[in-house]
């Protein structure tokens, strides 16, 4: 039996949508509003439109593929299809490190929200420090640590076993905060906070705060939750109806949970709080310490508990999802074989779940607050968004008898504008953040090199053309990063307004050569070839 075929495919539409949205309401939705509220004032509502409308765009792709490829840790998968090795390694690992971050960050966002419980030890957990880049205490980090722990174990036995409890954690999870931003506006709901602006004064809509918000304050990474769907679908009963129905309905929820959060909490906040704007409201528990304030104790012990059911859910979730992707990297031919190792009984690739467990840990420590670890997340989210539209245009002219369960109509429209949009989102994520999430890229190459030499170079020259696109369109956005806009934390060579311009002419101009660059790969003929078996 092959390692694919032990995969059990037990996981059915409602779950599957579920674990979206399970993976989308996690600590988002607890810092997210104050964070956006931080950087954009009342724009943020339009930021939480802005991050929709991207997502939405990008997930057409993302469904197509999702339901033509349906195995475990597909979205590592799509690059290697359709351009080859080199382009799959690095966008696998872009999407590994975006995902497997987020199991530490949900255990930080729990133990962020106890230190505002009302005993000493508790108030230890958590430093503080301006714009949200407080720390957990050795105290909260063990205790953080503990629950990364647990997330694992949830996941240790079956798939099965998740499923189910995701789905009940899930139900949960989007009742508590609808039921929150219904009590928060009519408790004490201020309208004239609508008119401040960020740093004081009378609020003056800012684009450049606002786009900065949808890439840095927690939208990406609130939104990023609808790729689990993707990533287990090879579980799934049905994958073909499943994925489209579990991406978008994941989506459409939770971005109505969202919205209603962020005017609550513009709302809800106490106007004499608000003396020197929103940049300078400081929370370590936002909603929670909001009921508070409001008097409505019932509300903050329902907040301080969920505090630890939405995060652990989706800490649950991603558990179960970076396994299958360290999973897929083996597949690749850029992992070592041991992760590809599924146990026979309860069809868990369980060395790849303590691999991600030891990397959980490393993130953890380095990044020791909510807010610090959320930043990176989002930059690290938004470039695995970008190989998928090229890679879905790149197979329906190199593969077109591949079987489509779902065929997006107007993709050649739809692809170009997610990959043109997700290039801005990059973007806005400010210099010097793009930078170094290029320089962490570009660390892991020597392992691909290692399994190229191990391989004898077979084929590496194609492969090498095939990511030329990719390698180039990377150091092209720092580039544009760092000469940008000073609204963008650039250096001001190209004024705001051209700079956006310039960005989105570049992307342009990537995507054609991205989709240029596709080739009939190895593994597109290995499926086209042998459709009833396991994808290599």
């Amino acid at each position: 039996m092959s390692n694919e075929s032990a995969i059990r495919r037990e996981v059915g539409t409602v779950a599957l949508m579920f674990t979206g949205l399970g993976s989308i309401i996690g600590s988002g939705w607890l810092f997210g509003a104050w964070r956006a509220a931080q950087l954009a004032g009342p724009g943020a509502i339009y930021a939480w439109i802005i991050g929709a409308v991207v997502i939405l765009f990008v997930a057409l792709t993302y469904a197509e593929l999702g339901a033509m490829f349906p195995e475990s840790g597909g979205a590592v998968r799509y690059g290697h299809y359709s351009h080859g090795s080199l382009t799959g390694f690095v966008a696998g690992w872009a999407a590994w490190i975006a995902i497997v971050s987020v199991i530490p960050v949900e255990a930080e966002a729990s133990v962020q929200y106890m230190s505002s419980w009302p005993w000493a030890w508790s108030n230890a957990l958590y430093v503080h420090a301006a714009n949200g880049q407080g720390e957990l205490s050795v105290a909260g980090l063990s205790i953080a640590a503990v629950l990364v722990v647990i997330y694992f174990l949830f996941n240790f036995w079956s798939v099965k076993v998740f499923a189910g409890a995701n789905s009940a954690i899930t139900f949960f999870k989007l009742i508590v905060p609808a039921g929150t931003a219904i009590a928060l506006m009519g408790s004490g709901f201020h309208w004239e906070n609508f008119r401040l602006g960020v740093h004081g004064g009378p609020h003056v809509g800012n684009v450049a705060s606002i786009l900065t918000a949808v890439a840095t304050s927690g939208i990406v990474f609130s939104y990023n939750g609808f790729q689990s769907p993707v990533n287990l679908a090879g579980e799934a009963h049905n994958p073909g109806r499943s994925v489209p129905i579990a991406i978008f309905g994941s989506i459409a929820l939770s971005t109505a949970v969202y919205l209603m959060l962020q005017v609550a909490f513009l709302g809800a906040v106490s106007p004499e709080r608000l003396h020197e704007g929103w940049a300078a409201l400081e929370y370590s528990s936002p909603f929670a310490q909001l009921a508070l304030a409001l008097n409505l104790n019932w509300l903050a012990i329902l907040l301080y508990a969920d505090a630890f059911v939405s995060p652990s859910g989706t800490g649950v979730t991603y558990t179960a999802t970076t396994a299958r992707m360290i999973y897929a990297m083996e597949r690749n031919g850029t992992a070592p074989e041991v992760f590809g190792r599924v146990h026979p009984r309860f069809g868990i690739p369980r060395p790849a779940m303590w691999f991600n467990m030891v990397v959980s840990f490393i993130f953890l420590f380095f990044f020791r607050g909510w807010g610090k670890l959320a930043a990176v997340i989002s930059v690290a989210t938004i470039i695995t968004y970008l190989v998928v539209p090229i890679s879905v245009m790149v197979l329906r002219r190199t593969a077109p008898d591949l079987h489509r369960p779902l065929r997006v109509p107007g993709l050649y429209v739809l692809a170009p504008l997610a990959f043109v949009l997700a290039t801005l989102m990059l973007y806005w994520a400010r210099w010097p953040h793009t930078g170094e999430i290029m320089l962490l890229l570009i660390l892991p190459i020597p392992v691909y090199l290692y399994y190229q030499a191990k391989a004898g170079w077979r084929d590496f020259g194609r492969q090498l053309r095939g990511a030329c696109w990719l390698i180039a369109y990377l150091a092209a956005v720092a580039a544009l990063s760092w000469a940008g806009s000073k609204e963008f934390a650039g250096h001001d060579y190209i004024g705001y307004g051209w700079d956006q311009l310039c960005v989105a002419l570049a992307a342009l101009i990537f995507c054609r050569w991205g989709v240029r660059s596709g080739w009939r790969t190895p593994s597109v003929e290995a499926v086209i070839n042998n459709p009833n078996s396991p994808p290599m």
